[in-house]
């Protein structure tokens, strides 16, 4: 689903945790849910396809998706889950030929994969920052365990405790963050988990601050200074980042910018790209 300026999957670093939709069928489509909202033009359970689904796994308004509507579906990304679940976990069988036991199995397996995939892309940014150097061992260590637990058998994948996994990286990705923020004048910014909605923060100095689990929905971040702060599980939906400077912002995904807005002079880590819809109009 997703929209963004010149970006071709294999464009940018760690590829494989981006999704390809071309390599999927179509999970995020039909096993996720979602509710009439802002986001969503209708209500959908998990388990059944999108209206706009077509046979051939591909969506039949991907086009014109913000504009019918669909802007959720616009900003989320698996990470590369479903082309792993797809192509590798299932053996490139459609869940649609499948029979239903494989068929909801399937549908289990793609959340589990997801969060997997995006704590192996924080664990891989993770291990480019020169000052988490102590941690290294312990980083790879955590990659390399998050990747077998991924490469698991549905039965396996629908067994796992992903919220413990999840816990125990968390606290060496946060002892990752302090080591990379620990030179920065706005390292003791602690703004972790704050309820910042629609908070009035242009030109505001957060460089190097603890941003984690903020609620930013709505935030006016225009030229803000935001370098080296840390976005892990912030929430940027319509939050202004026109003229901001993201340089070097720790573990921000492609998903929290799409969900953002900006401009021409909004500055980005070249770990994400820059969303079609800052340029293309709003």
């Amino acid at each position: 689903m997703r929209e963004h300026e010149g970006d071709r999957v294999g464009d940018r670093p760690g590829a494989e945790l981006r999704g390809d939709c071309g390599s999927c069928f179509g999970l995020c489509c039909v096993a996720l849910p979602f509710a009439r909202s802002a986001d969503f033009a209708v209500d959908k359970d998990a388990g059944t396809p999108c209206a706009n689904l077509r046979t051939d796994h591909r969506c039949g308004i991907h086009t014109t998706l913000r504009e019918r509507g669909f802007t959720g579906c616009t900003v989320y990304d698996c990470f590369g889950a479903g082309q792993r679940v797809s192509q590798v976990t299932f053996g490139g069988r459609d869940w649609r030929t499948g029979p239903p036991e494989r068929t909801r199995r399937m549908f289990d397996v793609f959340p589990v994969v997801r969060q997997l995939h995006e704590l192996l892309w924080y664990l891989t940014e993770a291990l480019t920052l020169p000052a988490a150097r102590p941690v290294h061992a312990d980083l790879r260590g955590a990659l390399t365990d998050t990747e077998r637990l991924a490469e698991g058998t549905p039965e396996e994948l629908a067994a796992l405790d992903v919220a413990a996994h999840r816990h125990r990286v968390n606290a060496l990705l946060l002892r990752t963050s302090e080591l990379a923020r620990a030179g920065s004048r706005g390292r003791k910014k602690n703004r972790r988990n704050a309820d910042l909605m629609g908070a009035r923060l242009k030109g505001a100095d957060l460089a190097g601050a603890d941003l984690r689990g903020a609620y930013l929905i709505a935030a006016d971040l225009t030229g803000a200074d935001l370098r080296g702060a840390d976005l892990i599980g912030a929430d940027l939906r319509d939050a202004e980042l026109s003229d901001a400077d993201l340089t070097g912002a720790l573990f921000l995904t492609q998903p929290q910018v799409d969900a953002a807005r900006g401009g021409p002079g909004t500055r980005l880590p070249d770990s994400v790209a820059r969303p079609v819809h800052w340029t293309a109009g709003r």
